[in-house]
């Protein structure tokens, strides 16, 4: 059995921090990755097209 001693002096390891920057910067990736290939991929030009119009038939009564 461990004694409280023991266990009051594991050492306690600090977060890593490349771990975090390695996170983060995949985190940004994701994020902005695919807005960019959007951007990139999309057209400038952009076609409107007319509706067309029809008259409607007058009905006499």
């Amino acid at each position: 059995m461990n004694s409280p001693d023991q266990a009051a002096n594991s050492p306690d390891h600090p977060p890593q921090r490349l771990a975090d920057i390695v996170g983060t910067v995949i985190a940004l990736l994701t994020l902005t990755l695919p807005l960019c290939a959007i951007a990139h991929y999309s057209s400038n030009k952009v076609e409107v097209l007319q509706q067309i119009t029809y008259p409607l038939p007058i009905q006499k009564e």
